[in-house]
């Protein structure tokens, strides 16, 4: 018997576990080999704190201190470049908080393989950093240990209910608690049907990535990441190389995901508009998937109808760069405490919510 059973090993579920483990006796049960095999392991993460709508900057922004604190951001910055279809959403961009529109050529200094031919627009923001995943999940997971908490791989569910208590059958054997936190990313639906308590419309959606070399063998360690006002390609220096991601959304069934040739041939054909350099040679590729709940904004809470069962999921693209705020508002729910955020906030990511 323990005091919460947390249900998937990423960074929602291992950020939980490091801070509700202070104070309770936790179990942080992971279907995979190792923690944070899926979209945790498999992000090209950024901070940026315009990236998402109105409640996810919010958290975005509440999340900087932690982020500081534990050292894993460092200077990147992003320039959105518009083409002419494009243009029209580049003066709300410019407007948002620590952007900038910059001229063409103060573009084409930061990247120099930018073709003006065909941009028309660009705006930069400096407050946007690389963020060290790697290094925050290891810290989460060690406090977590560290804390007491059980920390369990290969560990599939394979069946749940409820007596009053959660039970919980995994490959490793049965958990039970009075508390089940659902933090199942793209399985979190699958998770809440095992345990009898209607889904909510996670749906996973598929993005891939091209890992190619850096453009024509320059030094690209400086430069920021490119965005396309629309979304729908970005690079950015990883490594010494350059990742180019053809930024799609396609929905798909929880799975291991891999990427799309043809997909990320067309995320490259768009790219490759927006440069001079040519795309010569694909060192290697993968996918990931982003779990939206229908509004596209995370769920945090307890379940209307479920005594005890706990929401933590539908963080999308934005799961790690919340995952300070998200973990600390969920603690204070689970533990009965006042969070310090905003009721509006809080009312915006409830289960409860109108979706």
């Amino acid at each position: 018997m323990t005091d919460i059973i947390i249900i998937g090993g990423g960074i929602a579920g291992g950020s939980l576990a490091a801070a509700v483990s202070v104070e309770a006796d936790v179990v942080l049960l992971e279907a995979e080999d190792v923690f944070g095999y899926h979209a945790t392991g498999r992000s090209a993460a950024m901070y940026e704190p315009n990236y998402g709508n109105a409640v996810i900057n919010a958290l975005t922004r509440a999340s900087l201190p932690a982020f500081e604190a534990a050292d894993v951001l460092s200077p990147r910055g992003v320039l959105y470049l518009a083409d002419e279809s494009e243009r029209h959403l580049m003066d709300a961009m410019a407007d948002a908080d620590f952007n900038e529109r910059i001229s063409l050529e103060e573009a084409l200094a930061l990247v120099s393989i930018l073709n003006l031919a065909h941009i028309k627009d660009a705006v930069l923001t400096t407050s946007a950093y690389d963020l060290d995943v790697d290094k925050l999940f290891q810290s989460r997971l060690k406090m977590a240990r560290k804390n007491g908490a059980q920390l369990h791989t290969k560990a599939g569910v394979t069946g749940i209910h409820f007596d009053g208590q959660w039970h919980v059958q995994t490959a490793v054997g049965e958990f039970s608690a009075p508390i089940l936190v659902n933090a199942a990313g793209a399985w979190a639906d699958k998770i809440a049907g095992l345990a009898g308590v209607n889904p909510l419309g996670i749906q996973p959606f598929r993005r891939s990535v091209a890992r190619l070399p850096a453009p024509g063998g320059l030094d690209i360690s400086n430069w920021p990441m490119l965005l396309s006002a629309t979304e729908t390609w970005y690079a950015k220096p990883d490594a010494g190389k350059w990742l180019v991601s053809s930024a799609e959304e396609d929905a798909v069934d929880p799975m291991d995901a891999w990427a799309d040739d043809m997909v990320l041939a067309e995320g490259l054909a768009r790219y490759q508009e927006f440069v001079t350099e040519e795309v010569t040679r694909v060192e290697g590729n993968w996918a990931g998937l982003r779990s939206f709940a229908p509004d596209r904004t995370p769920v945090v809470g307890f379940d209307s109808a479920a005594k005890g069962f706990f929401w933590l999921a539908g963080q999308g693209g934005y799961g790690v760069q919340t995952s300070p705020a998200l973990s600390t508002l969920a603690a204070d729910l689970i533990m009965g405490r006042t969070p310090d955020f905003d009721a509006n906030i809080i009312a915006g990511l409830s289960p409860a919510r109108d979706m």
